[in-house]
Protein backbone atom coordinates (compact mmCIF):
# COMPACT_ATOMS: atom_id res chain seq x y z
CA UNK A 1 0.00 0.00 0.00
CA UNK A 2 1.25 3.34 -0.99
CA UNK A 3 2.35 5.62 2.01
CA UNK A 4 2.16 9.04 0.39
CA UNK A 5 -1.05 9.46 2.48
CA UNK A 6 -0.40 7.61 5.48
CA UNK A 7 0.93 9.86 8.43
CA UNK A 8 4.77 8.90 9.76
CA UNK A 9 5.23 8.12 12.89
CA UNK A 10 8.27 9.11 14.79
CA UNK A 11 10.33 8.70 18.01
CA UNK A 12 12.74 10.49 20.32
CA UNK A 13 16.11 10.16 21.47
CA UNK A 14 16.91 12.98 24.18
CA UNK A 15 14.79 16.05 24.67
CA UNK A 16 13.37 15.67 28.34
CA UNK A 17 13.11 17.92 30.70
CA UNK A 18 15.75 20.72 31.01
CA UNK A 19 16.42 20.36 27.05
CA UNK A 20 16.65 23.24 24.87
CA UNK A 21 16.56 21.71 21.05
CA UNK A 22 14.20 18.51 21.68
CA UNK A 23 10.93 20.82 22.19
CA UNK A 24 11.89 23.01 18.76
CA UNK A 25 12.56 19.65 17.21
CA UNK A 26 8.91 18.47 18.34
CA UNK A 27 7.38 21.96 17.54
CA UNK A 28 8.65 22.38 14.38
CA UNK A 29 7.26 18.79 13.07
CA UNK A 30 3.92 19.78 14.26
CA UNK A 31 3.68 22.97 12.91
CA UNK A 32 3.23 21.41 9.58
CA UNK A 33 2.00 18.58 10.99
CA UNK A 34 4.97 16.32 9.26
CA UNK A 35 4.44 13.01 11.84
CA UNK A 36 3.72 12.53 14.80
CA UNK A 37 5.76 11.40 18.03
CA UNK A 38 4.75 7.71 19.18
CA UNK A 39 7.76 6.89 21.27
CA UNK A 40 10.58 7.76 22.67
CA UNK A 41 13.56 7.73 25.32
CA UNK A 42 13.94 11.71 26.60
CA UNK A 43 16.48 11.24 29.58
CA UNK A 44 18.65 8.46 31.11
CA UNK A 45 17.05 9.76 34.48
CA UNK A 46 13.72 7.02 34.80
CA UNK A 47 12.19 9.73 36.53
CA UNK A 48 12.45 12.37 33.97
CA UNK A 49 12.24 10.20 30.89
CA UNK A 50 8.77 9.20 33.04
CA UNK A 51 7.36 12.61 33.10
CA UNK A 52 8.41 13.57 29.61
CA UNK A 53 6.52 10.24 28.65
CA UNK A 54 3.18 11.37 30.26
CA UNK A 55 3.71 15.40 29.03
CA UNK A 56 4.00 13.57 25.20
CA UNK A 57 0.84 11.28 26.04
CA UNK A 58 3.64 8.83 24.95
CA UNK A 59 2.50 5.16 26.75
CA UNK A 60 4.15 3.06 28.55
CA UNK A 61 4.89 0.52 25.79
CA UNK A 62 6.69 2.94 24.07
CA UNK A 63 8.71 4.52 26.84
CA UNK A 64 11.88 3.05 26.69
CA UNK A 65 14.97 2.99 29.30
CA UNK A 66 17.67 3.45 26.56
CA UNK A 67 18.33 4.16 22.86
CA UNK A 68 19.20 0.12 22.55
CA UNK A 69 16.07 -0.94 23.75
CA UNK A 70 14.53 1.47 21.48
CA UNK A 71 15.64 0.48 18.03
CA UNK A 72 15.49 -3.26 18.92
CA UNK A 73 11.60 -2.71 19.82
CA UNK A 74 10.35 -0.23 17.40
CA UNK A 75 12.19 -2.39 14.74
CA UNK A 76 9.88 -5.51 15.55
CA UNK A 77 7.08 -3.52 15.52
CA UNK A 78 4.27 -3.89 12.69
CA UNK A 79 3.10 -0.16 13.51
CA UNK A 80 6.68 0.81 14.26
CA UNK A 81 8.34 4.64 13.91
CA UNK A 82 9.55 5.92 10.77
CA UNK A 83 12.14 7.71 11.97
CA UNK A 84 14.00 8.40 14.77
CA UNK A 85 15.32 12.40 15.86
CA UNK A 86 18.49 12.14 17.56
CA UNK A 87 18.71 15.05 19.97
CA UNK A 88 21.13 14.26 22.73
CA UNK A 89 24.80 15.65 23.66
CA UNK A 90 27.32 15.59 20.85
CA UNK A 91 29.23 12.15 22.73
CA UNK A 92 25.86 10.17 22.09
CA UNK A 93 25.27 10.60 17.99
CA UNK A 94 27.25 8.09 16.84
CA UNK A 95 26.37 5.04 19.09
CA UNK A 96 22.67 6.19 18.80
CA UNK A 97 22.25 7.04 15.21
CA UNK A 98 24.15 3.41 14.16
CA UNK A 99 22.20 1.62 16.57
CA UNK A 100 18.77 2.82 14.59
CA UNK A 101 20.22 2.64 11.34
CA UNK A 102 21.55 -1.07 11.83
CA UNK A 103 17.63 -2.04 12.60
CA UNK A 104 16.40 -0.26 9.88
CA UNK A 105 15.02 3.12 10.80
CA UNK A 106 15.35 6.54 9.10
CA UNK A 107 17.15 8.86 11.56
CA UNK A 108 17.37 12.86 12.45
CA UNK A 109 20.22 13.61 14.10
CA UNK A 110 21.02 17.23 15.92
CA UNK A 111 24.48 18.47 14.38
CA UNK A 112 27.64 17.81 14.65
CA UNK A 113 26.89 14.73 13.62
CA UNK A 114 29.50 12.84 15.77
CA UNK A 115 32.45 13.59 18.07
CA UNK A 116 35.03 12.60 14.86
CA UNK A 117 35.15 12.66 11.08
CA UNK A 118 35.38 8.47 11.04
CA UNK A 119 32.41 8.33 13.09
CA UNK A 120 30.35 10.82 10.89
CA UNK A 121 31.74 8.74 7.70
CA UNK A 122 30.63 5.19 9.15
CA UNK A 123 27.21 6.76 9.90
CA UNK A 124 27.21 8.03 6.13
CA UNK A 125 28.43 4.45 5.04
CA UNK A 126 25.90 2.87 6.87
CA UNK A 127 22.53 5.02 5.94
CA UNK A 128 23.79 4.30 1.95
CA UNK A 129 24.13 0.46 2.60
CA UNK A 130 20.75 0.23 4.58
CA UNK A 131 18.91 2.63 1.86
CA UNK A 132 18.18 4.91 5.08
CA UNK A 133 17.14 8.70 4.66
CA UNK A 134 19.61 10.64 7.30
CA UNK A 135 18.95 14.31 8.00
CA UNK A 136 21.20 16.46 9.50
CA UNK A 137 19.58 19.48 11.38
CA UNK A 138 21.56 22.41 9.99
CA UNK A 139 18.32 24.45 10.72
CA UNK A 140 19.61 27.68 9.07
CA UNK A 141 19.71 26.58 5.42
CA UNK A 142 16.26 26.03 5.89
CA UNK A 143 15.39 29.73 5.85
CA UNK A 144 13.49 31.09 2.64
CA UNK A 145 15.94 33.72 2.36
CA UNK A 146 18.52 31.08 2.44
CA UNK A 147 17.51 29.30 -0.44
CA UNK A 148 17.01 32.29 -2.62
CA UNK A 149 20.43 33.24 -1.86
CA UNK A 150 21.61 29.82 -3.02
CA UNK A 151 19.27 30.34 -6.32
CA UNK A 152 20.74 33.53 -6.82
CA UNK A 153 24.15 32.72 -6.57
CA UNK A 154 23.47 29.47 -9.06
CA UNK A 155 22.00 31.83 -11.44
CA UNK A 156 25.40 34.45 -11.43
CA UNK A 157 23.64 37.16 -10.29
CA UNK A 158 26.61 38.20 -8.11
CA UNK A 159 28.92 36.73 -10.47
CA UNK A 160 32.13 34.66 -9.79
CA UNK A 161 32.76 34.49 -6.17
CA UNK A 162 35.71 36.13 -4.67
CA UNK A 163 35.18 36.58 -1.19
CA UNK A 164 33.44 35.08 1.75
CA UNK A 165 32.79 36.83 5.06
CA UNK A 166 30.73 34.65 7.82
CA UNK A 167 30.11 35.22 11.71
CA UNK A 168 27.89 33.56 14.60
CA UNK A 169 28.73 35.90 17.74
CA UNK A 170 26.66 34.98 20.97
CA UNK A 171 27.29 35.97 24.65
CA UNK A 172 25.67 33.42 26.79
CA UNK A 173 29.35 32.37 27.92
CA UNK A 174 31.09 35.62 28.53
CA UNK A 175 31.71 35.80 31.59
CA UNK A 176 33.18 32.87 34.23
CA UNK A 177 30.01 33.27 36.52
CA UNK A 178 28.07 31.89 33.18
CA UNK A 179 27.73 28.44 33.07
CA UNK A 180 24.98 28.77 30.73
CA UNK A 181 22.69 25.81 32.98
CA UNK A 182 22.28 22.36 31.51
CA UNK A 183 23.31 23.08 27.87
CA UNK A 184 26.53 24.93 28.56
CA UNK A 185 27.55 22.59 30.79
CA UNK A 186 28.13 19.33 28.56
CA UNK A 187 28.89 21.74 25.98
CA UNK A 188 32.59 22.68 27.50
CA UNK A 189 32.60 19.16 29.14
CA UNK A 190 35.29 17.45 26.84
CA UNK A 191 33.81 13.76 27.59
CA UNK A 192 30.13 14.91 26.43
CA UNK A 193 31.41 17.60 23.65
CA UNK A 194 34.07 16.35 21.75
CA UNK A 195 37.23 18.59 21.28
CA UNK A 196 35.67 21.51 20.73
CA UNK A 197 32.84 23.68 22.28
CA UNK A 198 32.00 26.83 20.15
CA UNK A 199 33.46 25.33 16.63
CA UNK A 200 31.39 22.36 17.11
CA UNK A 201 28.14 23.73 18.15
CA UNK A 202 28.00 27.23 16.29
CA UNK A 203 31.24 26.78 14.01
CA UNK A 204 29.87 23.96 12.24
CA UNK A 205 26.61 25.71 11.08
CA UNK A 206 28.81 28.78 9.54
CA UNK A 207 30.92 26.17 7.56
CA UNK A 208 27.23 24.18 6.41
CA UNK A 209 25.57 27.59 5.38
CA UNK A 210 28.39 29.01 3.39
CA UNK A 211 28.90 25.68 2.00
CA UNK A 212 24.99 25.18 1.06
CA UNK A 213 24.85 28.96 -0.14
CA UNK A 214 27.71 29.60 -2.12
CA UNK A 215 28.72 25.91 -2.86
CA UNK A 216 32.49 26.43 -2.90
CA UNK A 217 34.68 23.65 -1.31
CA UNK A 218 37.36 24.22 1.29
CA UNK A 219 40.93 23.79 -0.02
CA UNK A 220 43.01 24.84 2.97
CA UNK A 221 42.69 27.07 6.20
CA UNK A 222 44.38 28.39 8.94
CA UNK A 223 42.39 28.35 12.75
CA UNK A 224 43.36 30.05 15.73
CA UNK A 225 40.86 28.72 18.23
CA UNK A 226 40.96 30.81 21.84
CA UNK A 227 39.73 30.20 25.52
CA UNK A 228 39.29 33.47 26.31
CA UNK A 229 37.03 32.60 29.96
CA UNK A 230 39.47 31.32 32.90
CA UNK A 231 38.81 27.79 33.72
CA UNK A 232 37.81 26.44 30.34
CA UNK A 233 39.14 24.13 28.60
CA UNK A 234 37.37 23.57 25.33
CA UNK A 235 37.56 26.60 22.70
CA UNK A 236 34.71 29.80 23.17
CA UNK A 237 36.07 31.70 20.45
CA UNK A 238 37.24 30.99 17.13
CA UNK A 239 38.67 32.80 13.92
CA UNK A 240 39.24 30.73 10.72
CA UNK A 241 40.53 31.79 7.47
CA UNK A 242 39.98 29.76 4.24
CA UNK A 243 41.16 29.17 0.85
CA UNK A 244 38.01 27.57 -1.37
CA UNK A 245 38.82 25.36 -4.45
CA UNK A 246 37.93 28.09 -7.15
CA UNK A 247 40.44 30.54 -5.42
CA UNK A 248 38.02 32.41 -3.75
CA UNK A 249 39.02 33.57 -0.09
CA UNK A 250 37.00 33.72 2.94
CA UNK A 251 37.11 34.08 7.08
CA UNK A 252 34.99 32.68 9.35
CA UNK A 253 34.79 33.76 13.19
CA UNK A 254 32.39 32.17 16.15
CA UNK A 255 32.24 33.01 20.08
CA UNK A 256 30.44 32.72 22.45
CA UNK A 257 31.71 35.09 24.83
CA UNK A 258 30.76 38.37 22.25
CA UNK A 259 29.00 40.71 25.04
CA UNK A 260 26.19 42.84 23.49
CA UNK A 261 25.51 39.60 20.80
CA UNK A 262 22.60 36.86 21.17
CA UNK A 263 22.36 34.87 18.05
CA UNK A 264 23.99 36.89 15.57
CA UNK A 265 24.51 34.70 12.38
CA UNK A 266 25.80 36.86 9.49
CA UNK A 267 26.39 35.82 5.72
CA UNK A 268 27.90 38.10 3.20
CA UNK A 269 28.98 37.10 -0.20
CA UNK A 270 31.06 38.71 -2.64
CA UNK A 271 31.24 38.13 -5.98
CA UNK A 272 32.92 39.94 -9.49
CA UNK A 273 29.25 41.35 -10.41
CA UNK A 274 27.79 41.83 -6.93
CA UNK A 275 27.46 40.90 -3.38
CA UNK A 276 24.39 39.22 -0.93
CA UNK A 277 24.65 39.60 2.44
CA UNK A 278 21.89 37.75 4.88
CA UNK A 279 22.01 38.15 8.70
CA UNK A 280 19.73 35.48 11.06
CA UNK A 281 18.31 38.05 13.26
CA UNK A 282 17.03 39.66 10.43
CA UNK A 283 16.18 36.39 8.24
CA UNK A 284 13.24 37.41 6.44
CA UNK A 285 15.63 39.96 4.13
CA UNK A 286 18.22 39.47 1.80
CA UNK A 287 20.00 42.05 0.41
CA UNK A 288 21.80 42.02 -2.99
CA UNK A 289 23.98 44.42 -4.07
CA UNK A 290 24.84 44.73 -7.81
CA UNK A 291 27.66 46.33 -9.80
CA UNK A 292 25.12 48.64 -11.50
CA UNK A 293 25.29 50.48 -7.92
CA UNK A 294 21.77 49.25 -7.04
CA UNK A 295 20.71 47.64 -3.80
CA UNK A 296 17.41 45.43 -3.59
CA UNK A 297 16.12 44.50 -0.62
CA UNK A 298 14.24 41.02 -1.05
CA UNK A 299 11.84 40.17 1.62
CA UNK A 300 10.22 36.64 2.39
CA UNK A 301 6.89 36.40 1.08
CA UNK A 302 7.47 38.94 -1.60
CA UNK A 303 6.44 38.28 -5.33
CA UNK A 304 10.58 38.16 -6.19
CA UNK A 305 11.62 35.05 -4.68
CA UNK A 306 11.99 32.33 -6.68
CA UNK A 307 9.81 29.03 -6.96
CA UNK A 308 12.48 26.64 -5.33
CA UNK A 309 12.68 28.84 -2.75
CA UNK A 310 9.40 30.51 -2.15
CA UNK A 311 7.23 27.07 -1.67
CA UNK A 312 8.83 26.71 1.56
CA UNK A 313 6.91 29.76 3.06
CA UNK A 314 3.69 29.96 4.74
CA UNK A 315 2.53 33.35 5.75
CA UNK A 316 2.64 36.79 3.68
CA UNK A 317 5.01 39.04 4.02
CA UNK A 318 5.02 41.35 7.11
CA UNK A 319 4.36 37.83 8.75
CA UNK A 320 7.39 37.31 10.20
CA UNK A 321 8.60 33.33 9.67
CA UNK A 322 12.15 32.95 11.77
CA UNK A 323 14.21 29.93 13.49
CA UNK A 324 11.31 27.52 13.79
CA UNK A 325 9.91 27.81 10.75
CA UNK A 326 13.56 27.20 9.14
CA UNK A 327 13.23 24.06 11.46
CA UNK A 328 9.95 22.91 10.18
CA UNK A 329 10.95 23.83 6.64
CA UNK A 330 13.57 21.00 7.08
CA UNK A 331 11.13 18.55 8.40
CA UNK A 332 8.67 19.29 5.84
CA UNK A 333 11.72 18.35 2.74
CA UNK A 334 12.82 15.36 4.68
CA UNK A 335 8.91 13.70 5.28
CA UNK A 336 8.39 14.57 1.39
CA UNK A 337 10.96 12.76 0.51
CA UNK A 338 10.86 9.87 3.23
CA UNK A 339 7.14 9.49 1.99
CA UNK A 340 8.47 9.16 -1.07
CA UNK A 341 10.70 6.27 -0.31
CA UNK A 342 8.78 3.93 1.29
CA UNK A 343 6.42 4.37 -1.42
CA UNK A 344 9.17 2.94 -3.45
CA UNK A 345 11.17 5.48 -4.80
CA UNK A 346 14.51 5.72 -4.62
CA UNK A 347 16.35 7.70 -2.40
CA UNK A 348 17.22 11.29 -4.09
CA UNK A 349 20.71 11.88 -5.18
CA UNK A 350 20.86 15.46 -3.51
CA UNK A 351 18.02 15.72 -1.34
CA UNK A 352 16.50 19.30 -0.40
CA UNK A 353 17.51 19.18 3.65
CA UNK A 354 21.62 18.58 4.67
CA UNK A 355 22.18 14.92 5.03
CA UNK A 356 25.32 12.52 6.39
CA UNK A 357 27.59 14.06 3.56
CA UNK A 358 27.48 17.67 5.42
CA UNK A 359 28.25 16.33 9.06
CA UNK A 360 31.40 14.81 7.26
CA UNK A 361 31.92 17.59 5.61
CA UNK A 362 31.35 19.63 9.64
CA UNK A 363 33.94 17.32 10.96
CA UNK A 364 36.22 17.71 8.20
CA UNK A 365 36.10 21.01 8.92
CA UNK A 366 36.16 20.90 13.02
CA UNK A 367 39.90 18.16 12.43
CA UNK A 368 41.11 20.76 10.01
CA UNK A 369 41.25 23.42 12.09
CA UNK A 370 42.34 21.08 15.43
CA UNK A 371 45.45 20.25 13.30
CA UNK A 372 45.98 24.19 12.35
CA UNK A 373 45.95 25.17 16.14
CA UNK A 374 47.56 22.73 17.66
CA UNK A 375 50.63 23.27 14.93
CA UNK A 376 51.09 27.31 15.84
CA UNK A 377 48.14 27.97 13.30
CA UNK A 378 49.17 27.26 10.56
CA UNK A 379 47.55 26.57 6.70
CA UNK A 380 46.23 23.06 6.64
CA UNK A 381 44.79 21.13 3.27
CA UNK A 382 40.69 20.00 3.71
CA UNK A 383 39.38 16.84 2.49
CA UNK A 384 35.75 16.41 2.84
Amino acid sequence: MSTMNTQLKYGMVGGGPGAFVGPVHRHAIRLDDSATLVAGCFSSDPAKNKVASAELHIGDDRTYADYAEMAAAESRRSDGIDFVVVVTPNHLHFPICEAFLLAGIHVVCDKPLALTKEECVRLMALSKEKNLLFMVTYTYTGNVTVREARELIAAGRIGRIRMVAAEYPQSWLASPDQDGGKQGLWRRDPAQSGRVNALGDIGTHIENLVSYVTQLEIRRLLAKMDVLVPGRVLDDNDMVLLEYTNGASGMYWCSQVAFGQINGLRLRVFGDKGSLFWSQENSEELILNTDTGRTEILRRGGDRISPAAARFQRTPAGHAEGWLEAMANLYVAYTETLRDVKSGNPIPTTPNFPTAADGVAGLSFVEACLESQANGSVWVDIAT
